[in-house]
């Protein structure tokens, strides 16, 4: 029987995105900054209208439900946030990879234009 958990938990990344300033804090921040944005990391405890209104308002980026306030708190330093966002870069899409089993959408992709038939 294989082992779930991961050999080296995502939580090791976490530090170093401090570090890099490779995060984005609350929902304003991130609508403000959707240019910038790799995905969206929203909390298991958060209200489910708050929910609703992340998937919504980016639905061009993964959406990841995962972790509590307690936990950003603990590793973010952040107090009360229930949606943060990480920029795009090497390490956002390396956290993303880990944590992708827990995406909540399928983020939309716009569709390529038809070619005008001749």
């Amino acid at each position: 029987m294989t082992d779930p958990t991961p050999p080296h938990p995502v939580e090791r990344l976490f530090p170093f995105v401090i570090k890099t300033r490779a995060l984005l804090v609350g929902r304003d921040t991130l609508r403000a900054n959707k240019g910038k944005l790799h995905f969206v990391l929203i909390t298991e405890d958060i209200a489910e209208a708050s929910r609703e209104e992340v998937l919504r308002d980016f639905t061009h980026y993964p959406v990841v439900q995962h972790f509590t306030a307690a936990d950003f708190e603990r590793f973010f330093a952040v107090k009360g946030a229930k949606a943060i966002g990480f920029t795009k870069s090497g390490l956002a899409q390396s956290i993303y990879a880990e944590l992708k089993q827990f995406r909540i959408n399928q983020p939309l992709h716009p569709a390529k234009p038809k070619q005008p038939e001749e």
